[in-house]
Formats: C-alpha cells, structure tokens, sequence
C-alpha cells in the first residue's frame, strides 16, 4: 500500500499482524524500551521493526536495533533515511540512503472519522473548509482521518531536517484527489508557515506528498529530494 506512495529510490516492507507470523525478537535494547508493555503494544513495536530490518537487509546494510532518539523519532544506521508506521495489526517501514533523498515521512491509520473534537485542533481554518468541499464531492474518503495522517508524514519528514517541533497549525495543507481506476488515491500539498528545512543550501517552503485508501486502511507519504 505505503509501496505505491514512494519512489523507486525507498524501500517499503509492510506486514500484517495478524497474519499468522510470530514478530521477529527483539534486540535487547529494544526488549528494554517495552518490558513492561502490554501485549498489544509489545507486537505491534515488533512487528512494525521487523518490517524495518527487512528493508535494512534489501538495501545490504546489517540489520540492527531501531531505537527512539530525541522526540521518538527512530534512530537509522548512518547513511540511511527513513521513517515507520503502525496501526490497528499493520505495520511498515521506509528507507532511502542519504545520498538518493534528504527524508522522508509516512503514516497509516484506519479509515474512519477522527474522534469528536480532534479536527478543530489539528486543522486550520482553511483546511476545514476545503474539507467539507471534499466531503461532498467524495463521500467515500474519510477526509478528516486523511488530513491528519498527512499531518502525521508532514512532520516524520520535517524533524530530520530541522531537529524541531512543527506544530498542526504550522502546515497548511491542500489534499486533492487523482482520477481512475483502483482504490480511491491523489496528492498533498503542506505549505510551511513557518521557515522550512534548507536542503542542499535551498529553504524549502512547502512538501509534497501522496495518499491511498486501501483494506480499510489509509496511507500518506512525503519525500523530501536533494535539490
């Protein structure tokens, strides 16, 4: 699903909690950050890094402990870029070397309504009302739930770049959807509204992205190229 989101430069493995396969053992600095986890919680920290190791594997470089740094995001093996999701019994992975692509973000969640009250503190003012235009043209995508996952990717692919915190309303961003046939899919746009990354010694304004509603799941990625 996240596969189709990424350019041929990234590798992706996905996997299925559910899916019959014990999750891979842990390394004993990650046996450590969930010892005390519930079970649910234990799984799903596996699964999500075991799809990560393959990806390690499929780009030659050893497979080794994926730790939390500084605000939790995952610490990769140096000369590699790359971001993790999970939810609901599915997890992924995504990884780039540093030379092909300067960061990346995904995210995945079930494709239903965001909790009451969620929306008006994630969305600006704007991105509200582009929301209910969308609502009326595709009923079928779960807009709300969408642009928060974009959100979500938006900022997996800026904190890399800037080691700062951006906060919902410091990213406007403008989903559009994309003809044809297959599972409902498109486009984002976030602008920054605050100052962006420099990459390559050029300040970024705005990141683009892609999206797909598939298996009752939704998916959103943003890549971040060299210039």
């Amino acid at each position: 699903m996240i596969e189709e989101l990424l350019p041929d430069t990234v590798v992706c493995v996905e996997a299925l909690g559910d899916d019959g396969t014990e999750p891979v053992p842990l390394y004993p600095e990650e046996e450590a950050l969930v010892a005390r986890a519930v079970d649910k919680r234990r799984r799903e920290f596996a699964l999500v890094r075991g799809c990560a190791r393959r990806a390690m594997e499929k780009l030659a470089v050893p497979a080794q402990p994926v730790l939390p740094g500084e605000r939790g995001a995952p610490h990769w093996p140096a000369g590699l870029v790359g971001s993790m999701t999970h939810c609901d019994g599915y997890g992924a992975a995504a990884l780039a070397r540093a030379a092909d692509l300067a960061s990346l973000g995904i995210d995945a969640e079930p494709h239903a309504a965001l909790p009451e009250g969620v929306l008006e503190a994630v969305a600006l003012p704007g991105e509200q009302d582009r929301l209910r235009r969308l609502d009326a043209e595709r009923p079928d995508v779960r807009w709300d739930r969408l642009l928060f996952s974009a959100k979500e990717s938006v900022y997996k692919a800026w904190f890399p770049l800037t080691r700062k915190w951006l906060d919902f309303s410091e990213a406007d961003i403008d989903l559009t959807a994309e003809t044809g046939d297959g599972p409902p899919h498109g486009r984002f746009r976030a602008a920054l509204l605050v100052p962006g990354p420099v990459v390559d010694g050029t300040r970024l304004d705005a990141f683009e992205g892609r999206w797909t509603v598939q298996h009752g799941l939704l998916a959103t990625a943003v890549t971040v190229p060299h210039a």
